[in-house]
């Protein structure tokens, strides 16, 4: 559960990571479920009530042909948002649906060495808008977001949770195919409204990141002292001129927000000792085109016991995001420094909670305090 925007969002998930989608039919192999082939099944079920619902699935197999670790995986999920009025007659209703679906396949490489993996996936989100009032560049209408995603990564890192030793490096692109330099090349623009501009919604969107992690103690029962770096870097890019830049798949940088929900298809970055989404929107934008990160993290572990893994930190990090080409430069930061406690628990999952300093002013929020505290659920901590 999350609580944001005065409301509370509940959550119910499962996951299967044992299952046998071979043995569907097999009415012995139910006990409960058909289980052996290491297949991974997640269903999910997220709500606030009548302002927010959202129903997920996903299917992964592992081993696709049963010889070679590729993988296969299928997702879909479909979420409704409203404004809270159920009466479908009441003009100020809002209602805001979006289907997604994916389809990807995952090869591990042999070359350079055994670490490479290769990811591609094909995607597809359908934006269905009914006087929607906020969010989005439009408040009715349809808009259609088809992706390929592709990206090559290097990962040699020893654990997933606590990790002493090795590095994570990746290189991914996401892109939709180029409407207006292929069927719409003759397309006025210039009095198009916004519906109809991003009806078939186009960009492609650039992302490379890295962290490696050293031991900078040794100990024989594990308890060592551990220095992680990371950088991040994202750039979103647009077709034609004319088209302008996508409102969607956009950077959203500054706190650690705990909404639970992310409409459309926002990358959400955190950054400790800021409130939330200051930073973007201190551009006035709401969400920007381009963003860097850099952040260090010294660690040291409390309990390693499976059942409870606990270590605390020491952080430093920065960041920013723009908006436009001109005023992009990566070393002119907002910084902020801290300490955190992260907690894995099997049947919860990661959890964290952070005290960060910020050790720069944001001109647009004069008011912002010194400094912050963050709760965090889940292993995916908004990091770029």
């Amino acid at each position: 559960g999350g609580f944001g925007a005065n409301r509370l969002v509940l959550s119910l998930g499962v996951s299967f990571t044992n299952f046998s989608m071979r043995k569907m039919f097999d009415k012995e192999a139910w006990q409960p479920l058909p289980a052996g082939d290491g297949q991974t099944l997640n269903l999910r079920a997220v709500t606030n009530g009548s302002y927010y619902q959202q129903y997920s699935l996903s299917f992964v197999e592992p081993w696709l042909g049963g010889r070679k670790p590729n993988s296969l995986s299928v997702s879909a999920y479909l979420s409704k948002q409203t404004n809270g009025i159920t009466d479908k007659e009441d003009p100020t209703r809002q209602v805001l649906r979006i289907f997604g679906s994916t389809i990807g396949f995952g090869k591990r490489l042999q070359v350079p060495d055994d670490y490479f993996i290769w990811r591609i996936s094909l995607g597809y989100q359908l934006y269905d808008l009914n006087n929607w009032q906020s969010l989005f560049n439009f408040s009715d209408g349809q808009s259609n977001v088809i992706s390929l995603t592709t990206s090559i990564s290097r990962n040699s890192v020893d654990a997933p949770f606590f990790a002493r030793s090795g590095s994570d490096i990746t290189l991914s692109v996401k892109a939709t195919p180029p409407y207006s330099r292929i069927f719409f090349r003759d397309r006025d623009y210039t009095d198009l409204s916004d519906a109809d501009r991003y009806q078939w919604a186009e960009f492609h969107k650039w992302k490379f990141t890295t962290q490696w992690y050293q031991r900078l103690t040794r100990s024989k029962t594990g308890h060592e002292l551990v220095l992680m770096a990371r950088a991040g870097f994202g750039f979103l890019g647009r077709y034609d001129r004319r088209v302008g830049d996508s409102p969607f798949e956009r950077f959203y940088l500054g706190g650690v927000p705990l909404s639970g929900f992310a409409l459309d298809g926002r990358e959400i970055i955190y950054l400790r000792g800021y409130e939330d989404y200051t930073i973007s929107n201190s551009n006035g934008s709401g969400g920007d085109l381009f963003i860097t990160k850099y952040a260090t993290e010294l660690r040291f572990p409390i309990s390693l016991n499976p059942q409870a893994t606990i270590y605390a930190l020491g952080f430093l990090e920065a960041a920013n995001s723009w908006n436009t080409i001109e005023r992009y430069d990566p070393f002119r930061l907002y910084r902020s420094a801290g300490l955190g406690l992260r907690l894995f628990l099997p049947m919860f999952g990661p959890m964290g909670l952070d005290y960060g300093w910020r050790l720069d002013d944001v001109p647009a929020y004069p008011n912002m305090a010194k400094g912050q505290f963050h709760f965090t659920i889940g292993i995916d901590l908004g990091e770029l």
